[in-house]
This record gives structure tokens, C-alpha cells and sequence, in this order.
């Protein structure tokens, strides 16, 4: 039995906690007989597209009381339509005369359900383990070899040459424990989508730190396993939402996962540059940092961590 101080404590939390949402409901119903518009209406109307509208729609329909607007978080994408559909007639909304909250509603749905298809496929990729007898896994890790040292032959498939492209050993297949599939396939994207900048990142992570001004040698392709690592743990927990609802203009797909990662690696070069670590076992603080100044980025609302991938430049004026 709780002592009679925590138990006056969790009473007065509960009673905070039904005030509170008392409240809120009478002033979402105060709210809708002044403006004439339901909590969604508002939203759409109130925000841009993007985190701000999509986040808040996502927010309301999950509290919601009604299971009709719950369950829609958890439809397919080719049910959005149709879900908008059934959504309009429950808050009574003509569609003929609020033409446009239909197309908004609609666009910030099929990024929060896109979100939800997004990380079951990611998930699935890192829960692959990588498989040397596998035809195709083989053939993904030899065109990563190719793209990142195109002019020198690969003596065997376990060879020491390997660590050349910063991986541990002889066979890269040990290193891909931890993220499965998703390592190779972010490293892939990345020598193939850009190359220069991947060659230049290799490069620099090879040279000794008094030849160059980029801090001590690593490993190029440790770091793009433990940068697909943050990558992953940031749409896991939720806090690439931001992100992806700023850049996506509707699905977000392992597309856009790729391009962040991608981007993910640049930063943290540079920022790798910036704390200028006298060795490598320093690598676990400086990577720490660098995903405590991500995380804090993504708490603003019109975070966009690529901006040259950003909605505005994709011409979304009217969702």
C-alpha cells in the first residue's frame, strides 16, 4: 500500500489531470461556436504545411474521443482518401464549399501515415541480416568497393583491402550486426547518389591529422554504420517527424531516410572537424555531442535538416 503522502500526490495528479482536460474541452467547444470551425478546420487553416500543421492534426486525431479519427492514423495510404472522405461527413463539412481542407487534410495525413510505412520498412531492412550467400548482398557489397575505389581490384572477397574503405576486418559482414541491411544500403546510396562527396569523405578520413586539417583518422565506413544507426534511433523515437514533414511533401520514403542519412554524414565530418579529437577513442563523446545538437535542431518545428530537399522548393502553395 502507497505511504498517505503519495497517495495525496497521484489523487491531486489525477485531479490536475481531469481539470485539464475539462477544460481543454470547453475550450475546443467555446472555440468552435466562435469561429464556426472544428479543431481540425482550424488547424488547416492556422498553419502552413509542413511539422506545423501535420504535427498538430496528428496530435488531435490521436487524443481524440471519436475512434473513427483515431483509427485514421493507422490506415494505408491508399485509404487517405477515403478516410478524408468519412471524416468531412462526421464533423458535417461540405466539401463543395471547404474545398481545400479536404486537399490539406489529406496531404497531412498521407505524411503521417508515410512516417508509420517508413519505419516498418526500415525496420525490416535492419532486421536483415547480411548473408554471404546471398546473390544480391554480395552483389551490393561489391559495387560498394567499386564506387569507392573504382580504380583498384578487389583481390578477394575476404581481403584485408576491406579496411581501406574503413570497414573492421577482412569480411565486411561482421560489421553490419548491429544495423542488418540498412548500413549497406545507406553506404550504397551514398557512394552511388553522391559520389563526389563520398570519395572526398573517404579520403580525408584516411589522412593523417598533420597533412590535414580534418581532425584524427577514422573509419569511413564504421561511421556510415553508426551514422545509420542515429539516423534510425532519430525516426524511431519520433524526432525526425520534423524533419521528414518539413522535406516530404506527402509519403515520406526510404528515399528521404537516404537523403538524411547522407547528410547526417556530412555534418558530422565537419563537425568531427570542429572538436578536432586527438585520437579515435574519442569518437563515442564527439558522436554523443553531435546527436545532442540533432536532436535539438529537430525540436523547432520548421526544422528542415536538408534544406535543398525542402518542401518550399517543391511549390506545395496549395496543400
Amino acid at each position: 500500500m502507497l505511504p498517505s503522502g503519495k497517495r495525496l500526490t497521484s489523487l491531486s495528479q489525477f485531479l490536475v489531470f481531469v481539470y485539464c482536460s475539462l477544460l481543454w474541452r470547453g475550450l475546443k467547444f467555446i472555440l468552435r461556436k466562435v469561429t464556426g470551425r472544428c479543431e481540425l478546420q482550424r488547424i488547416c487553416y492556422n498553419n502552413k504545411h509542413g511539422a506545423r500543421r501535420s504535427l498538430k492534426i496528428e496530435s488531435s486525431l490521436k487524443f481524440s474521443k471519436n475512434e473513427l479519427l483515431r483509427s485514421a492514423l493507422s490506415v494505408d495510404s491508399d485509404r487517405v482518401e477515403k478516410t478524408i472522405d468519412d471524416i468531412m461527413a462526421l464533423k458535417k463539412i461540405n466539401p463543395d464549399t471547404n474545398p481545400q481542407l479536404g486537399v490539406s487534410l489529406g496531404a497531412s495525413l498521407l505524411q503521417i501515415v508515410g512516417y508509420r510505412a517508413l519505419l516498418m520498412q526500415v525496420e525490416k531492412l535492419r532486421r536483415e541480416a547480411y548473408d554471404c550467400e546471398n546473390q544480391e548482398h554480395e552483389e551490393m557489397l561489391l559495387k560498394l568497393w567499386k564506387e569507392l575505389r573504382p580504380d583498384t581490384p578487389l583481390s578477394g572477397r575476404i581481403s584485408k583491402q576491406w579496411c581501406e574503405i574503413g570497414f573492421q576486418g577482412s569480411d565486411p559482414k561482421t560489421d553490419f550486426r548491429g544495423m542488418g541491411l540498412l548500413g549497406l544500403h545507406n553506404l550504397l546510396y551514398f557512394a552511388e547518389h553522391d559520389k563526389a562527396t563520398a570519395l572526398q569523405m573517404l579520403s580525408d578520413s584516411l589522412q593523417p591529422k598533420h597533412n590535414l586539417s580534418c581532425g584524427c583518422r577514422y573509419s569511413f565506413a564504421i561511421v556510415g554504420i553508426n551514422m545509420t544507426e542515429l539516423t534510425y534511433s532519430l525516426l524511431l523515437s519520433g524526432a525526425l517527424k520534423t524533419h521528414l514533414y518539413n522535406v516530404a511533401p506527402e509519403l515520406p520514403g526510404l528515399t528521404h531516410f537516404q537523403q538524411t542519412f547522407c547528410h547526417l554524414m556530412q555534418e558530422f565530418q565537419r563537425f568531427w572537424v570542429e572538436e578536432d579529437p586527438s585520437d579515435i577513442m574519442e569518437f563515442n563523446r564527439v558522436r554523443a555531442k553531435f546527436q545532442r545538437r540533432i536532436v535539438r535542431q529537430l525540436q523547432d518545428p520548421d526544422a528542415a535538416l536538408c534544406p535543398h530537399f525542402s518542401a518550399s522548393d517543391l511549390r506545395l502553395v496549395n496543400l
